[in-house]
């Protein structure tokens, strides 16, 4: 009976500890768009990163942010390999992947869409793994 107890709470940590690391990481995956391989959010929507944005610090803040949405990340989100968490402007924080800042696109409407993808005279490129 006791093992049982211990065994259930050894697992229930081992559940919560495995959540809460995931939970921290970037809700990003890579998939095949027309274009070829990308990274793309939890909906499967293209991420995007932006010329103008340098040192690791995003460019992108007002309107350029309700355009090119950030990919957000929790206030106790982890770096972790080329994954890198940014502090925004506003002090939110956000990812970003090999020191870029990550965003989405307002105007792709469906998983895979790449119209972001050298927007605006060529400073906005679909993020490639």
């Amino acid at each position: 009976m006791i093992s049982n107890t211990f065994a259930a709470i050894a697992a229930a940590a081992v559940i919560c500890t495995s959540s809460l690391a995931f939970a921290q990481m970037a809700s990003a995956k890579i998939a095949d768009t027309s274009k070829g391989k990308a990274l793309v959010d939890g909906k499967g929507m293209t991420l995007y990163t932006f010329d103008k944005d340098a040192g690791g610090k995003s460019m992108c803040n007002g309107p350029c942010a309700d355009n090119w949405p950030p990919l957000m990340a929790s206030a106790d989100a982890k770096a972790t390999g080329d994954w890198t968490v940014v502090a925004r402007d506003d002090g939110k924080m956000m990812w970003a992947y090999k020191a870029k800042p990550l965003y989405t696109w307002k105007k792709d409407s469906a998983p895979g869409d790449t119209t972001g993808d050298g927007f605006n005279n060529g400073v906005w490129h679909m993020a490639t793994p």
